[in-house]
């Protein structure tokens, strides 16, 4: 008899441990501030508790970030998810997660999740798959949700009721509603709502110009910021 029940312990134990390997463990994680400079809190904008953003302030999915006039801030969502929020913008954190296979190692990290709503300013975004886990990431106004499908640098600026999209590197897919996605490329901007179906040029729009400079003047500083990040987490 106890054999039997030795063996049927073992048997659930041994299950228990593949399914987990399987199907992978997820667990929620944190953004981590690069830089901020002026004036940035972050917290939880239903109680209107906010605190003051540091270096070492963990801001997890719910958590709204908002910066005043001339501040901004550089964050690393996951690994290949980097942003930068300018001055008199907000976003809310709506989904950081982490699914690992189990081993407890660097490299046994499944895929990775962030996304983010921007409700108001603007939202410069550096996304790079980097290795073969898969990441998912997502930037969503009241108007348009964001998804890069490779390597793409773009930024994104809404007031609430109209939300531009411009792409400075690879490709970046919009979904609106049950609207077929439209893919923007490098160069190119879409606004919402509009009467357009098809991305413009951003030469003849002077704030799809200036989305652009402004995200490859960030670029490099968003690369150097993650590239010595990288080399310290865990992740």
């Amino acid at each position: 008899m106890r054999r039997v029940l030795f063996c049927s312990v073992l048997t659930l134990c041994f299950c228990l441990l593949e399914n987990g390997c399987s199907k992978g463990i997820t667990r929620a994680t944190a953004a981590t501030v690069f830089f901020a400079t002026g004036n940035v809190v972050f917290g939880n904008a239903e109680r209107n508790d906010f605190q003051p953003v540091t270096s070492k302030s963990k801001i997890h999915a719910g958590d709204t970030v908002r910066t005043s006039d001339g501040a901004s801030i550089n964050l690393a969502l996951i690994p290949g998810a980097f942003v930068q929020l300018s001055g008199n913008s907000e976003i809310k954190i709506q989904d950081l997660r982490l699914t690992k296979d189990g081993n407890e190692t660097a490299d046994g990290v499944l895929d990775r999740r962030a996304s983010v709503r921007l409700n108001r300013g603007r939202i410069v975004s550096l996304f790079s798959q980097g290795d073969k886990n898969a990441s998912e990431f997502s930037v969503t106004t009241g108007q348009v949700t964001l998804s890069p499908d490779s390597d793409c640098l773009f930024a994104v600026w809404t007031n609430g009721t109209t939300s531009r999209v411009t792409c400075g590197r690879g490709e970046v897919r919009t979904s609106v509603d049950a609207q077929t996605p439209v893919k923007i490329a490098a160069g190119y901007f879409s606004q919402w709502p509009t009467a357009s179906k098809e991305p413009n040029a951003a030469t003849v729009d002077a704030s799809a110009q200036m989305d652009i400079k402004t995200a490859l003047d960030v670029e490099p500083e968003l690369l150097d910021q993650a590239a010595g990040w990288q080399n310290r987490r865990v992740f």
